[in-house]
């Protein structure tokens, strides 16, 4: 089996588990928000072939279960509680940024207001807590499924930690770029670190090297948000489905306007002016400065550093070599994708 093949396979066990677990409960609109959100089902309730996610932090864990010399299935009741919990963070993400569109479609709110995707972001979260206690079912450990537990709770609470920061970010002036990488570090890295974590947990891996696992997962983490912030202003609106520039224009505090307000002078003025009223010429005029100190080909350079870091780590543990091969090569992935 390919590679594709493979993360297609794992995906759709992932999905499948998802539907069997959320069967149709009361209140019908709770469900009908979620799984509208989650891409299984258009406005009318009606099926949509596919779904919307790349269910990437799943995945990542299954493979990381396999790598350290366990049964994927054993990690699936994680693997969902993953997912659950990124979409809580995506659902309550979009009211705090005011997006109204999410994979070229409506968002929650856009569509029953901010008080019921609240509602529909907080059952996501309840439900990964009850994803989460199957894991003895799959053949996992009481003892290690209330450390499961722990990780989990931990990557999430530092992801809501990385989210206010995020936030505070976009009111000041300062941001310095030690400040940027901590931050992504818990806002994206938690949870993708915690990924790997269970993954190499479930497999009743020694408590070391689930750590070191978790570790390269952080590391993952971030060269992914790092890459996720220069597609933000320069992607392909057709690929991302967000317009280009549109960090610009949510005044986000991303690595490359973090890299011209530290070179400091005219860059900086130019930051500073745009964000004061950012506008299609405002976006410009940070596109070409951004250009003039090559934000975009440093941003890749460190998004690559945080990916060889992580790779050196796999690299050093005793991994299954096939798994451990499909792992990094999604890892390469992560980092070179252009949506």
């Amino acid at each position: 089996m390919s590679l594709p093949e493979r993360v297609g396979f794992l995906r759709a066990k992932v999905e499948e588990a998802l539907r069997s677990f959320l069967e149709p409960r009361e209140p019908s609109l709770l469900y009908q928000m979620i799984c509208y959100h989650l891409g299984w089902e258009d406005l009318q309730g009606r099926p949509v072939p596919g779904g919307a996610g790349k269910a990437i932090r799943p995945v990542l864990c299954l493979l990381a279960c396999e790598a350290a010399g366990g049964l994927w299935r054993q990690a699936l009741p994680a693997a969902m509680a993953l997912e659950l919990v990124h979409n809580f963070s995506l659902v309550h993400d979009d009211i705090q940024d005011q997006d109204v569109e999410r994979r070229h479609r409506p968002t929650v709110w856009a569509i029953w207001g901010q008080a019921q995707a609240i509602n529909a972001g907080d059952a996501l979260l309840a439900l990964a807590q009850r994803a989460l206690a199957l894991l003895p079912q799959a053949g996992v450990s009481a003892e290690k499924a209330v450390e499961a537990a722990t990780v989990l709770a931990e990557a999430t609470l530092e992801m809501v930690e990385g989210q206010v920061t995020d936030l505070i970010f976009e009111q000041m002036e300062n941001v310095t770029e030690a400040a940027y990488m901590d931050m992504v570090g818990r806002k994206t890295g938690a949870l993708i670190g915690a990924a790997l974590h269970l993954g190499a947990l479930c497999a009743h891996s020694p408590s070391d090297l689930c750590r070191q696992m978790g570790r390269a997962g952080r590391l993952l983490g971030i060269a992914f948000q790092v890459k996720d912030d220069v597609l933000g202003i320069w992607g392909i609106e057709a690929q991302t489905g967000k317009p280009s520039g549109s960090d610009i224009l949510r005044r986000k505090k991303t690595l490359p306007i973090i890299l011209a307000l530290e070179a400091g002078g005219k860059f900086r003025e130019t930051i500073v002016s745009a964000y004061s009223r950012p506008d299609g010429e405002a976006v410009a005029r940070v596109l070409a400065t951004l250009d003039e100190i090559e934000a975009r080909s440093r941003c890749l350079a460190i998004a690559h550093h945080a990916l060889q870091e992580a790779l050196a780590i796999l690299g050093s543990l005793p991994l299954q070599e096939e798994p451990a091969q499909e792992l990094k090569a999604v890892a390469h992935f992560l980092i070179e994708r252009n949506y």
